[in-house]
């Protein structure tokens, strides 16, 4: 009776699979599940980052409120400062002011007593007008305002202004023969230019 091999039983045979790690079964949920750590003080107390981003952006306004009272109080001091020296220059002006008109009192005073004698002998009236204007010119030199009225020197544009051209044989040519007008003052200083006539160049 002829034999046939037998079949290797299938189900011993076959390999068999290793099943996952808790496949079919329902997770635990008394397991920590691991999380990024939190930051702790030295004392063991949480850190400056664990109150979150709310913290952060609380210190952030903190920190702009502070610069914008100190951009504040920097413009208020600013704003101080000017109007102090604006009212520092404009007293320094009018001490200036009175102290220039002080000095023009006496000349003013002069003036009035010439006229109080006006019926006089003319000769002492003219002589009395020449020595108020002679003190007038000295206040103005005092104040840094020198005259200038001479006649026969080389012709300066800073100093002097040309009214009119004149031939004259005994005046070299370009210097100054009349002056018309005194000058007061040099350089940055002056208050205005001698109005004079120039010798014509031949």
């Amino acid at each position: 009776m002829p034999t046939h091999p037998q079949e290797p039983d299938r189900a011993a045979s076959d390999p068999v699979e290793p099943v996952p790690g808790g496949a079919g079964r329902p997770p635990r949920t008394d397991v920590p599940r691991p999380g990024p750590p939190r930051s702790k003080a030295a004392n063991g107390e949480p850190g400056p980052d664990a109150a979150g981003p709310a913290a952060a952006e609380d210190e952030y306004t903190t920190a702009i409120q502070e610069l914008e009272d100190r951009w504040r109080r920097a413009l208020a001091d600013l704003d101080n400062l000017r109007k102090r020296h604006a009212r520092e220059l404009e007293r320094e002006r009018a001490v200036e002011r009175s102290r220039t008109a002080a000095a023009f009192l006496p000349v003013l005073d002069n003036l009035e007593l010439a006229l109080t004698h006006a019926g006089a002998d003319p000769g002492a009236i003219v002589e009395g007008v020449r020595a108020v204007r002679d003190q007038a010119v000295n206040v103005l030199e005092l104040l840094g305002y020198p005259r200038h009225a001479e006649t026969g020197v080389a012709f300066d544009p800073a100093r002097h202004e040309v009214v009119g051209v004149v031939q004259d044989p005994d005046a070299p040519p370009g210097t100054v023969v009349e002056v018309l007008r005194p000058g007061y003052g040099d350089g940055d200083r002056q208050l205005r230019p001698a109005a004079v006539t120039v010798a014509k160049r031949e």
